[in-house]
């Protein structure tokens, strides 16, 4: 019993440390070659954390982000601040849709990683937002 509820309070941690696509919005049209700010949030935590950065692709919808990240777009630290007292921290960064890419569905592919914990225990995920690009 006593494991179970370890481990509920560490599933808890960790999800507590998990970032957002806020922007753009799920199924947004995009224009191959135009600049698109993507809005990484994250909510606040009880729990320590340390960022150690991330990483922003274009990816196929049709592969696992896991596996086959995409064509990598940035990649460096991640520093989420307060802007709006309503909104959880969150940082901007502006990519350039690549001229390239084909038309139709894309993925945007955001990889975290940070410490968590007074251990700390190294945390990576990987979230992502649907796109369309026209």
């Amino acid at each position: 019993m006593q494991y179970l509820v370890a481990l509920a309070a560490l599933a808890g941690a960790a999800v507590a440390q998990s970032v957002g696509i806020s922007a753009p919005p799920s199924n947004a049209k995009v224009s191959a070659g135009s600049d698109i700010t993507v809005k990484v949030s994250k909510p606040n935590s009880l729990s320590s954390s340390e960022e150690i950065g991330i990483a922003i692709a274009i990816g196929n919808i049709d592969k696992d982000p896991s596996e086959v990240f995409g064509d990598v777009l940035y990649h460096g630290p991640y520093d989420p601040v307060y802007h709006e007292s309503t909104q959880a921290p969150y940082q901007n960064f502006t990519i350039t849709i690549p001229s390239s890419q084909a038309k139709g569905a894309a993925r945007i592919n955001v990889a975290h990683a940070a410490l968590i914990g007074a251990g700390p225990e190294p945390w990576l995920e990987t979230v992502t937002s649907n796109i369309t690009i026209v």
